[in-house]
């Protein structure tokens, strides 16, 4: 991120706005220093400014500096999504970017998110992948929910799916969100944690109150 200063917030901020061509709404900021002068005279405040574009240049120069350390070459596109990013990497030998069961591609996502987080000081959504291998995973997992889910909602005996990224639990949660009589929650810590299935019965109606019966009034004996 780079620092603006200006004698009031309004000024830095169009300063950065003005640097990095985009509108003053476009920027995410935070403020590092401000002073306050003597009537007025020397007030100033200092600004972290960053936009998206920003967020976008420090991952393509992140991934290049990491894997030209590990001396492998490869092509990235950086698409920007819903507020966050994904980023397809495409390389020799993708297999091994990707690990057994992903654990390897799970791994680089921590990593990068975790050094995009650092930098910008928010938590920032970022999507690495390779060669589309998500998508097939999303697509596989997403079925494989479904599945299990009618049985849960059979047998209304719950399920555990074995443990998973981040990533892959949402898109778990999502499938599921609106089934009928089913729920889903994530349990367990760290590389444990892992989707529940479960089964939720319908609320039984309240019964209705049976009407009070009406009492006959009394009778009163006739006037002689």
């Amino acid at each position: 991120m780079q620092n603006y200063t200006g004698k009031t917030l309004e000024e830095a901020l169009q300063a950065a706005a003005a640097d990095k061509n985009v509108a003053v709404e476009d920027l995410t900021y935070f403020v590092t220093e401000e002073k306050k002068g003597l009537l007025g005279l020397g007030s100033s405040v200092s600004i972290d400014a960053y936009c998206m574009d920003d967020v976008k240049e420090f991952l393509f120069d992140y991934l290049g500096n990491f894997f030209m350390g590990i001396d492998c070459d490869l092509e990235a596109a950086i698409e920007e999504k819903n507020g966050g990013f994904i980023v397809n990497l495409n390389a020799d030998n993708n297999a091994v970017l990707i690990g057994k069961m992903g654990k390897t591609l799970a791994s680089l996502n921590t990593v990068v998110r975790g050094a995009v987080n650092a930098e910008f000081k928010k938590r920032i959504d970022v999507l690495v992948d390779v060669n589309h291998y998500k998508d097939d995973r999303y697509r596989k997992l997403t079925s494989m929910a479904r599945r299990i889910a009618k049985q849960v909602q059979r047998s209304h005996v719950d399920a555990q799916l074995d443990p998973m990224p981040n990533d892959e639990r949402k898109a778990v949660h999502k499938a599921l969100n609106n089934w009928h009589n089913i729920h889903t929650e994530s349990e367990g810590e760290g590389f444990g944690r892992h989707v529940c299935i479960k089964y939720v019965p319908d609320e039984e109606e309240p019964a209705e109150e049976a009407p009070a019966e009406e009492t006959a009034p009394e009778e009163t004996a006739a006037e002689e």
